[in-house]
């Protein structure tokens, strides 16, 4: 991994650095220029006063040329400000070589001069140069004039002097050296220096960065490290607190979100929330089953089963009142019905920052409520029904009696009979129904016990056998030659059923007809028995037959009761005796040729 980048911290603060050094070093570099300017000779003023003594030693040496100790003095005055003299004379020869003195080395006059420069002395030009002794490894300035007659006139040599060079152009190299090498050094400095910010100041900032990379992935655990206790230090607490406090809110968050989740899995109702869009966003396994079941259908409906992004639509019975809801913008409570279903669903906006996000409904299957409730007033208009008939006749009958209608005993013990017939229906029914509502109610009295099955069997088909005679209706008995022994079961109750379809059976078979008892077992060890209730009767309709085992429930719509007509209870209570054995009844018929019950007992303790 890299250290720094130009973008990074280090990188801005280096080339921050380097930039403060060079303005730095930049000024200084002027400041000390313009003092070197001014303090110091340059080369050009070097190079003027050189000619101008060279001149003046040239004038002179014209008026003391045989004067060996003006020579002499001369040659020292120049050895003291280390330079030295050389005279040639117009043939270009040394007359006076330079000085032997140990400061000032000795140069000859073609080291520093070509002849042609020289030769151009000689026309009376004055020509400067410098020289660079190898020997000594210094750098001398030397200048050449003319030396003329006394009076100006022609040349008659040429006298040179040379100094070693100011130390000006070496103070500037000096200087040139010293910008380079600070710049070098400031260069290394920095970049250490970056270095070191780079595990002062930008490792916690990597570790910072870190975290919250991780935070990011959802590591909320996540702590950087407190290593000072300067404003990083302090930035990497606050850190720390923030990633806490929102770990300890994502915490809560998810807590509430799996309670939610919870609360929503166990909810027996259908929750289904939808977007914008009218689209399932979600649902609980309720909804979702119902969501499932309702895309089966295949409503008839101008848009495209799924919304944006493939998304699934809303079904088409909460369509209409998705679009209720996002008109009026409240809740609305409605009643739908789904095939053979009914469903009582609520359905309330959603809202958000920006406005309306989406509905929820709550959708309750209340079909059984529904039923109960066409149950409970067909319950009430049946026994209003059954009651109003004979109370009808038991008021009239007896308002015969009290107007004394009947002249004769007979016609008054005739009346006196219907009113007593009638009563006998009033107290079944009544009876009936108590029966049903303690069935119902789960308070039917049971008593399990052991026995044997072929008295109860004889008993009930002695009791009908001279009522089927009397209508000349053929009664047959079918049973085991073995025996059938029940291991657990309700005589008293078995017989009752079989009293309720033996009965229903005579009152639906027409003269002529037969009715069978069938009982026979299943299995090795008898763990079914199976007992049958057929007749050759007129049969009941085949869409009539799942609801025959409801209370008051009539197979034939026009038919009335008469004076010995049933209560409209009995398969009812059939239905809930033979339930309360565990045991099953199937009943099997067709239009005009008869009806078969068809009971399953297990037998078994």
């Amino acid at each position: 991994m890299k250290l720094w980048t130009w973008k990074s911290v280090v990188g801005k603060l280096w080339m921050t650095i380097i930039g403060l050094v060079a303005v730095v070093l930049v000024i200084n570099g002027i400041f000390m220029g313009q003092f070197l300017d001014t303090n110091f000779a340059n080369s050009k003023d070097q190079e003027r006063s050189l000619q101008k003594l060279a001149l003046k030693v040239s004038g002179d040496l014209t008026l003391h040329r045989d004067e060996f100790s003006y020579v002499n003095a001369v040659a020292e005055l120049l050895d003291a400000q280390d330079a030295a003299m050389i005279v040639l004379n117009d043939k270009l020869e040394e007359l006076i070589p330079a000085s032997k003195a140990t400061q000032v080395p000795k140069l000859n006059a073609s080291d520093l001069f070509g002849r042609d420069e020289l030769g151009e002395v000689l026309n009376g030009q004055t020509e400067p140069s410098i020289y660079f002794d190898p020997m000594s490894g210094r750098r001398f300035l030397a200048v050449a004039v003319p030396q003329r007659e006394a009076g100006g006139g022609k040349a008659t040599g040429v006298v040179i002097l040379y100094q070693a060079q100011l130390s000006l152009d070496y103070t500037q190299a000096y200087f040139q050296n010293l910008f380079v090498i600070a710049g070098i050094i400031g260069f290394l400095l920095t970049t250490l220096f970056a270095f070191f910010l780079s595990g002062r100041i930008t490792q916690p900032l990597l570790q910072m960065k870190k975290a919250a990379d991780l935070i990011t992935l959802g590591e909320y655990k996540t702590r950087v490290p407190v290593t000072s206790s300067d404003e990083i230090g302090e930035l990497a607490v606050a850190i720390n607190q923030m990633t806490e406090r929102l770990d300890e809110t994502i915490n809560a968050l998810n807590e509430e979100k799996e309670h939610l989740s919870s609360v929503l899995r166990s909810m027996t109702d259908a929750v289904i929330t939808l977007d914008a869009d009218g689209c399932v966003v979600l649902a609980n396994p309720p909804g979702e089953k119902l969501v499932a079941e309702w895309q089966d259908i295949g409503w008839e409906q101008s848009e495209e089963g799924h919304g944006h992004g493939g998304k699934m639509r809303a079904p088409g019975p909460l369509q209409p009142l998705f679009e209720d809801v996002v008109r009026s913008d409240k809740d609305i409570a409605s009643i739908i019905r789904v095939r053979s279903s009914v469903y009582s669903v609520v359905m309330a906006p959603l809202y958000s920052i920006d406005g309306l996000r989406g509905t929820v409904a709550v959708l309750r299957d209340v079909t059984e409520e529904h039923r109960l409730d066409k149950l409970r007033k067909d319950f009430v208009a049946n026994v209003s029904h059954e009651l109003r008939t004979p109370l009808s006749m038991l008021q009239g009958y007896s308002e015969a009696l009290l107007d004394d209608i009947a002249a004769t005993p007979e016609e008054r013990r005739e009346l006196a009979q219907v009113i007593h017939d009638e009563s006998l229906r009033m107290g079944r029914l009544v009876k009936d129904l108590l029966d049903l509502a303690r069935m119902e109610a789960g308070h039917m009295e049971m008593n399990f016990r052991e026995f044997s099955l072929a008295p109860l069997i004889s008993r009930v088909h002695r009791k009908f056998s001279a009522l089927c005679k009397e209508r000349g209706i053929a009664l047959r008995l079918s049973f085991p030659e073995a025996g059938v022994t029940m291991r657990h079961a309700d005589e008293d109750r078995l017989e009752q059923v079989l009293t309720n379809l033996l009965d229903n059976a005579i009152r639906h078979t027409p003269e002529g007809a037969w009715i069978d008892i069938r009982v026979k077992t299943e299995g090795e060890r008898d763990e079914e028995v199976v007992v049958e209730i057929a007749d050759g009767g007129r049969g009941i309709p085949h869409e009539d037959v799942p609801f025959i085992f409801e209370r008051f429930y009539k197979a034939d719509k026009a038919r009335t009761r008469g004076s010995s007509g049933g209560t409209g209870l009995g398969l009812a209570i059939v239905k809930n005796i033979v339930d309360a054995h565990q045991a099953t009844i199937e009943a099997e018929s067709e239009l005009g040729k008869g009806t078969t019950f068809t009971i399953r007992i297990p037998n078994r303790k």
